[in-house]
């Protein structure tokens, strides 16, 4: 297939280039900055789009079969929080987008804070318990519940659409580099609890296997150990 991916020089996005590529697809990665192209591009085509502008993200995917949308909206925590309205920015984009090419699909990227804990109760609205959840696991500062929010207000961006998407929320707080198991738990809109946090590796392998054989159309879907 003819997958695009924006966010490709990020941790998840780049180990989904991987991944496509690995599977024998055909990768266009974009990002927002030429300057962040690597000088070693490999078989992949890389290509500059703005993740915030329709316009741009409908001309970047089309004649695509699939784009991944695996952006973040800054570097580093703060800069991330303070552009946390970019998430619900970048979903409309990509809906206006999606309206002008409507046969790509659309796998986004999300986190776990609109998971449920219990029927009902997300765990984004446990209070002070997702507080300590920010500050003494995560280790992130309680100002983050931002980006968790706008994280959630842009699912429902795309559960309003009527659109080919389908929206990634990890199980565990952290993605980092790690080790590409293949072996990990799918869930819907549950949180999953596990002993460790999943890796940028397996993110990217359930992506993948859900590109490939698609269960999850506008819906959510989560992943963990």
């Amino acid at each position: 297939m003819d997958i695009g991916v924006f966010g490709a020089t990020g941790v998840i996005g780049s180990r989904v280039v991987t991944e496509a590529l690995q599977r024998g697809h055909r990768v266009t990665a974009f990002t927002r900055d030429a300057a962040r192209i690597p000088a070693e591009r490999g078989p992949a085509t890389w290509a500059v789009a703005d993740w915030l502008n329709a316009d741009s993200i409908a001309a970047a995917i089309a004649g695509l079969d699939v784009v991944v949308s695996a952006v973040n909206a800054g570097h580093g925590i703060p800069d991330t929080i303070a552009n946390a309205g970019n998430f619900v920015a970048g979903a409309q984009a990509m809906v206006a987008a999606l309206n002008q090419q409507p046969r790509v699909r659309l796998i986004a990227v999300g986190g776990a804070g609109s998971l449920e804990v219990a029927p009902g109760v997300q765990l984004l609205d446990t209070g002070d318990d997702f507080t300590r959840t920010l500050t003494e696991v995560l280790d992130v500062p309680a100002e983050y519940a931002e980006v968790v929010r706008a994280l959630r207000d842009a699912l429902n961006v795309y559960r309003l659409s009527n659109r080919n998407w389908t929206y990634l929320s990890p199980s565990s707080g952290r993605i980092n580099p790690g080790t590409r198991t293949g072996r990990f738990r799918i869930g819907g809109d549950q949180l999953l609890v596990g002993d460790a946090d999943i890796s940028a590796e397996d993110m990217a392998v359930a992506l993948l296997d859900e590109v490939e054989h698609p269960r999850f159309i506008q819906r959510r879907f989560t992943v963990g150990y």
